[in-house]
């Protein structure tokens, strides 16, 4: 009984030592699109927007042009998905500029306010008491 109990318990440590091999405290300097609430909802609504209309356009012209059908359907699916890829694309490339410029300004106003703290209300030099004799 004793042999069993430490080779599951063996077994457990090694699963373990698997699960935090490549997990932990990693963390990134600067911001992440990944976790960037707003930029991830407006890539992921961007993406499926533009399959869709990918795979409509692409339908549409096909049929007008007296394609048969099956390949109609396969034209409309490849230009879905470009459309999809294309917009996913477009989109990371254009909020990763929008977190920059977020971060910046950011950074900027905590700057203005460090520089508001560190000087005098008024901008006066603050006096120092006069002796009075």
């Amino acid at each position: 009984m004793a042999k069993k109990e430490k080779e599951a318990k063996g077994k457990a440590d090694k699963k373990d030592k698997k699960g935090k091999k490549g997990k932990g405290g990693e963390t990134t300097q600067g911001g992440s699109i990944a976790g960037h609430a707003r930029a991830k909802a407006s890539i992921r609504r961007t993406k499926g927007w533009a399959g869709l209309a990918g795979f409509a356009i692409a339908a549409f012209v096909s049929v007008q042009a007296s394609v048969p059908m099956f390949q109609a359907g396969l034209r409309a699916l490849g230009a879905g998905v470009v459309g999809y890829m294309l917009a996913w694309w477009v989109g990371v490339l254009v909020w990763r500029q929008l977190i920059l410029a977020e971060q910046k300004a950011a950074y900027e106003i905590i700057e203005r306010r460090r520089s508001e703290d560190a000087e005098p209300a008024g901008g006066e030099k603050p006096r120092t008491p006069q002796p009075t004799a």
